[in-house]
C-alpha cells in the first residue's frame, strides 16, 4: 500500500517547466546586490548579467523576459533555497565545482562568466603582490569557495594570514573600507564590484595574481532533466546568436536569413523548441528579449560599465577566449 501510494506521489509530481507555467512566472535566485551580476536600484528594478540570464530563461518559456520575479540570497542561503524548491533557478555568481555538482543534489546548467579569485588592496598599504600578504588580515564571505582557495594558497606559499569572515558581500566590504582588514579576497569580477561601491573607488587595486579557477554560472536541481536542458540551451542560445551575429537590433531582419544554423537558432526551420518542451521560436525570444551574450556582457560588466571588465577569457572562441557553446542542430 505504502508503495504505491508513494508510485503516485511520483507521478503526480509536476515538473520545474509545468510548475513554473502555472505560477505563471519564473522565481529566480539572485545575490542580495552586487553591481553588474544582480543589483536592485531603489525602485526595486534588477540588473545585471545573472539578472539577464534569469529574464533569458524566462523569455524561453513565455516568450516574455519579465515574467520573473527575484530572491534576494546570501551565499549560505543559496543551495537551501534551491534544494527546498523555493526558487526554479539559481542564477548568482556562484562557482562549478565537484563537490557543488555532485553532494548537493545540484547541476550546473553552464557557465555564463568565467573568473578566477584575486585580492584587493588599498593602495597606500604598499603592496604589489599577493607573496607581499603574509600576516594580513583579510575579508572573506562566508560559504564561498574563497575560504578554501585562500587557505590552499597562503598554505602553499608558507604564509600566516587572519581570515575575517562576513555573511554577505555587503558587510565584507564595509569591513574592508573601514580598516578591519587589509584585504579583501573574491572573484576578480566581484572585487571589480565591490570596489565600485568604495567611496574612493580609485583608492584599491586589485593585485595581478588569480589564484583560482571560478566558472560561475546557473544552477537547477538534479532530477529534472528536462529544465536542466532547458536553463543550459537557454545560454547556449545566446553564446551561438553572437557567434552567429545575431543581436536583439537585427533578428527581426534575420528571421529572413537563409543561413541554416541562425534558421535552426530562431525557430524558422526545425523543432529544436518541441524537443525541449518550449515554442520553436523560443531562440528568437530570448535573443529580441534579452540579446546574445557579447550585449549581456556588455551592458552589464562590459569596458563602458562601472566595472569595465574587458572580455577576456569570455570572450568567444573565435575571437581568444574560451566561451563555446555546443550547436543549435
Amino acid at each position: 500500500m505504502l508503495c504505491s501510494v508513494f508510485t503516485a506521489s511520483v507521478a503526480s509530481a509536476a515538473t520545474t517547466l509545468e510548475s513554473v507555467k502555472e505560477k505563471g512566472h519564473l522565481q529566480c535566485g539572485v545575490t542580495t546586490g552586487l553591481p553588474g551580476f544582480s543589483q536592485p536600484d531603489d525602485k526595486g528594478n534588477w540588473t545585471g548579467i545573472d539578472v539577464d540570464t534569469c529574464r533569458a530563461v524566462a523569455a524561453a518559456v513565455f516568450g516574455d523576459p519579465k515574467a520573473v520575479q527575484f530572491t534576494p540570497l546570501t551565499a549560505k542561503e543559496r543551495f537551501t533555497a534551491l534544494q527546498s524548491g523555493e526558487i526554479d533557478m539559481l542564477s548568482r555568481n556562484t562557482t562549478w565545482t565537484l563537490t557543488r555538482d555532485a553532494s548537493l543534489g545540484l547541476n550546473f546548467a553552464g557557465v555564463n562568466y568565467y573568473d578566477g579569485q584575486g585580492f584587493l588592496v588599498k593602495k597606500d598599504l604598499g603592496v604589489d603582490e599577493a607573496s607581499q600578504l603574509s600576516g594580513a588580515t583579510i575579508c572573506i564571505q562566508a560559504g564561498t569557495t574563497t575560504e578554501l582557495n585562500l587557505a590552499d594558497y597562503f598554505r602553499a606559499k608558507g604564509m600566516d594570514f587572519k581570515p575575517l569572515v562576513f555573511d554577505t558581500s555587503e558587510q565584507t566590504v564595509q569591513g574592508f573600507a573601514s580598516g578591519r582588514c587589509d584585504v579583501l579576497t573574491s572573484d576578480r569580477s566581484q572585487l571589480a564590484a565591490l570596489r565600485s561601491k568604495l567611496a574612493e573607488p580609485d583608492s584599491a587595486k586589485i593585485l595581478p595574481e588569480t589564484i583560482s579557477k571560478e566558472p560561475l554560472g546557473p544552477v537547477v536541481r538534479q532530477g529534472d532533466d528536462q529544465w536542466f536542458n532547458i536553463v543550459k540551451w537557454v545560454l547556449s542560445v545566446q553564446i551561438n546568436a553572437e557567434e552567429l551575429g545575431v543581436s536583439s537590433s537585427n533578428v527581426d531582419d534575420m528571421l529572413k536569413s537563409d543561413n541554416p544554423n541562425i534558421q535552426r537558432l530562431l525557430g524558422t526551420d526545425g523543432d529544436m523548441g518541441a524537443k525541449l518542451g518550449l515554442p520553436d521560436d523560443f531562440g528568437y525570444a530570448i535573443v529580441k528579449g534579452v540579446g546574445n551574450y557579447g550585449e549581456m556582457y556588455n551592458r552589464n560588466v562590459g569596458p563602458d560599465t562601472p566595472l569595465g571588465l574587458d572580455r577576456g577569457l569570455n570572450a568567444l572562441w573565435t575571437e581568444g577566449g574560451i566561451m563555446y557553446a555546443p550547436p543549435v542542430r
